[in-house]
């Protein structure tokens, strides 16, 4: 046969595959698998490329990010929603009388009794006129207008210490990495002076599950949280006793020296690199810090605004609980959390609450025996001017624009009265209302709703793993592909949940 009868057999071959039909089959098949390879590329992770010797350089998200910097307010020991800014006006119309079902629901400290209306009146405020309590007026008054209110959060645990591990770190186990430290190890800090990601624990204390809400869990050391606040200077931070401030640069400069030496030694060595860092870090932090805790060069009008000055005039004999002075050391923490938020802190988290063994209700907000005494002497007054003047303040300077300001608490409160204490609320995690305000969100605008009573969230039902995607979402993060590899998992912020509240982003 010869060679064009071999052409001819081959042609007869293959043309089974020339009609149309296998064509354009074959041509389905061929897209399919470009489509599903485009798939898979969609959910490679997304690792940030970390220097060991620079872990804090500033780096780039990976997506358009709508905010740059985060303040997340964090209130210990569930904020009741039903007594601040989810107005319920059936639980006045039926207070002392049973919630329907209520006998069969058993809560963190046993059964229910009664409906409880809430002691604060709810008022239009603002231009939006959205109701908020008497209890915090002034967020009220002068910050409504720009916030974002999700009314139908829930949570995985009644319990204080899991329920707070969950709101930072999405999940109730301990060992798990902080919301603020996923973004110190994907974004770094814009101030090398300064850590990435700084908390700032309430004057009284910290919260119950205490460094688990900023620690770094399994992402390296370098990315938790350093912990001070305005009333307590940082741990071993100070220069030693009579050493000049010549004679600690010399000692410096040659312990540099000396550890660049041994690295020179052990190149590739990160976590020795990475030990350096630190101590250069911690270096710098002792000529940043002091200069931006020191709060005397603010004006007058920002320390009478941020309640400074609360405890002049105040009788301290009948201020039983300190308050005047709690609130004028939480004012100080606020005022510090603009200020490193100025000096390009990344992720900020203030705290306003302290676990207190034996304290019930007096360090936070965790009001199960005198809900109307604890809230209306203490944590109102503590919370409401700081925070109210705090983000006016960032507002006034034009920091919302590129700021996330997120406020949570690890769980809400009933909306019955505690059977056996007669006079609080028990835990709630089935419906609670976080808000976010600034850069990336709507406002006014109010998202989700609970049930008539403010037991369930019953519209657009949310969990924390929806709060951190969207956290993510608006600083630039696509939550299924950040990860970081551990124990064979490429593990991540919400775990195998979440999704984007899309509704509330402007």
């Amino acid at each position: 046969m010869d060679n064009k009868g071999d052409f001819r057999l081959n042609v007869g071959a293959f043309s089974q595959y020339l009609s149309r039909r296998n064509f354009l089959a074959n041509t389905a098949t061929g897209l399919a698998s470009i489509a599903f390879s485009s798939l898979l590329k969609a959910e490679e992770p997304f690792r940030p490329q970390i220097s060991a010797a620079q872990p804090n350089a500033t780096r780039s998200p990976e997506l358009k990010a709508k905010a740059k910097q985060v303040l997340l307010i964090f209130c210990s020991g569930g904020v009741s929603h039903v007594d601040t800014f989810d107005h319920k006006p059936l639980l006045a119309k039926l207070d002392g009388k049973p919630m329907p079902g209520a006998d069969k629901i058993i809560t963190q400290q046993g059964g229910q009794g009664n409906i409880l209306k809430s002691p604060w009146a709810f008022k239009p405020r603002g231009e939006s006129g959205k109701l908020t309590s008497d209890l915090l007026p002034l967020i009220g008054q002068n910050n409504v207008d720009d916030m974002c209110f999700i009314h139908s959060m829930t949570s995985k645990s009644s319990s204080h210490g899991q329920a707070e591990n969950f709101m930072s770190t999405g999940n109730v186990l301990n060992g798990f990495p902080s919301v603020g430290a996923w973004f110190s190890y994907a974004l770094g800090t814009f101030n090398q002076d300064l850590p990435a990601f700084v908390t700032i624990p309430d004057p009284r204390g910290v919260p119950q599950s205490s460094v688990n809400n900023w620690g770094s869990g399994y992402l390296p050391g370098v990315f938790q949280a350093t912990a001070f606040n305005a009333v307590k200077d940082v741990a071993n931070l100070q220069s030693p006793w009579r050493m000049s401030p010549a004679k600690e640069r010399g000692i410096r400069d040659y312990l540099e020296f000396v550890n660049h030496k041994h690295l020179d030694k052990n190149k590739g060595d990160t976590n020795l690199a990475a030990r350096i860092a630190s101590y250069q870090l911690a270096a710098r932090m002792q000529l940043a810090v002091p200069e931006i805790t020191d709060l005397s060069d603010e004006p007058e009008y920002i320390r009478e605004m941020y309640g400074l000055n609360a405890e002049k005039g105040v009788n301290k004999a009948k201020d039983k609980f300190s308050t005047a002075k709690y609130k004028a050391a939480f004012g100080k923490n606020c005022l510090l959390a603009r200020r490193l938020l100025e000096k390009g802190v990344r992720f900020v988290q203030l705290v306003n609450g302290a676990y207190q063994a034996g304290g019930e209700g007096a360090s936070n907000w965790d009001t199960h025996s005198d809900l109307e005494g604890f809230n209306n002497s203490i944590h109102g007054p503590i919370l409401d001017q700081p925070i109210s003047a705090l983000l006016s303040d960032l507002k006034m300077r034009g920091m919302m624009d590129e700021t996330l300001v997120v406020f949570c608490s690890e769980f809400g409160r009933m909306p019955t009265v505690q059977a056996k204490k007669k006079a609080g609320r028990d835990h709630n995690p089935d419906g609670f209302t976080v808000w976010f305000s600034g850069a990336g969100v709507k406002a006014p605008y109010s998202f989700g709703a609970t049930d008539e009573f403010g037991y369930r969230a019953v519209e657009n039902v949310l969990s924390v793993h929806d709060f951190h995607a969207t956290i993510m979402h608006l600083l630039g993060f696509d939550h299924e592909r950040l990860t970081y590899y551990n124990n064979g998992f490429e593990r991540r912020l919400t775990d195998v949940h979440g999704k984007v509240i899309k509704e509330i982003l402007a």
